[in-house]
């Protein structure tokens, strides 16, 4: 129940605010628009270089948001007052963190067939860049909660906190558009989703662990 309440919560809250889904779904689709208008109407190239620019635009987008996974509950001091409940802190971040996929990655992967048809891209290979990204989303965010928890509290932390992911969210980008590539050359997905779902779930045992610890230390400080 306490989940689930939280979870509405933010939804409504990111609703008020403006929406971090709208904003991330609206600079997807606008980067990923940006590389057919620079590179020319070259069917056969930009179906080639689709799964890079799709799995960056995606990642870029993840990350615009993630710097108010926390920062507004700190700004109010609702983070405090959860921390100090006795609900758990790695189920605090996974409230949080599942609240910013539901805002942000599921509506990434609702809006990734109508911007892959710009790129010429089959259908088949569609579904392997859905089915990418619903594995890769959630350990982009999970990552990402890490490192919104370290940066709670910091004056202009956006930056920070970009430098701090880019490197770490190298492993999904590389499998998520692996796999996208495999479909496209027909070699098969199957190994580069393997490795995605073995990140997700890494990223699942170890990430709320790592940003309550996080958390924690910014209370108490």
């Amino acid at each position: 129940m306490t989940f689930r309440s939280l979870v509405i919560r933010d939804l409504v809250l990111a609703t008020r605010i403006g929406g971090g889904g709208a904003m991330a779904v609206g600079f997807f689709v606008v980067a990923a628009a940006l590389y057919p208008l620079g590179i020319g109407p070259e069917l056969v190239l930009l179906r080639r270089i689709a799964p890079g620019i799709l799995w960056v635009s995606a990642l870029l987008s993840c990350l615009l948001s993630l710097d108010r996974m926390f920062q507004a509950d700190e700004e109010d001091g609702t983070l405090d007052l959860l921390m100090l409940s006795s609900f758990s802190p790695s189920a605090l971040v996974l409230t949080k963190v599942f609240s910013h996929w539901l805002t942000t990655g599921l509506p990434l992967i609702i809006a990734t067939p109508y911007v892959a048809m710009t790129f010429n891209l089959g259908y088949e290979t569609m579904l392997t860049l859905m089915l990418s990204m619903l594995l890769g989303t959630p350990a982009l965010s999970l990552v990402g909660a890490v490192g919104a928890a370290l940066t709670v509290g910091v004056r202009r932390g956006g930056m920070l906190l970009s430098l701090l992911l880019l490197p770490l969210y190298i492993p999904v980008l590389i499998f998520g558009a692996g796999s996208v590539e495999a479909t496209l050359f027909g070699i098969g997905p199957a190994a580069h989703l393997i490795v995605l779902l073995a990140l997700l779930l890494g990223s699942l045992a170890l990430c709320p662990y790592a940003a309550a610890a996080a958390l924690m230390q910014h209370v108490r400080s």
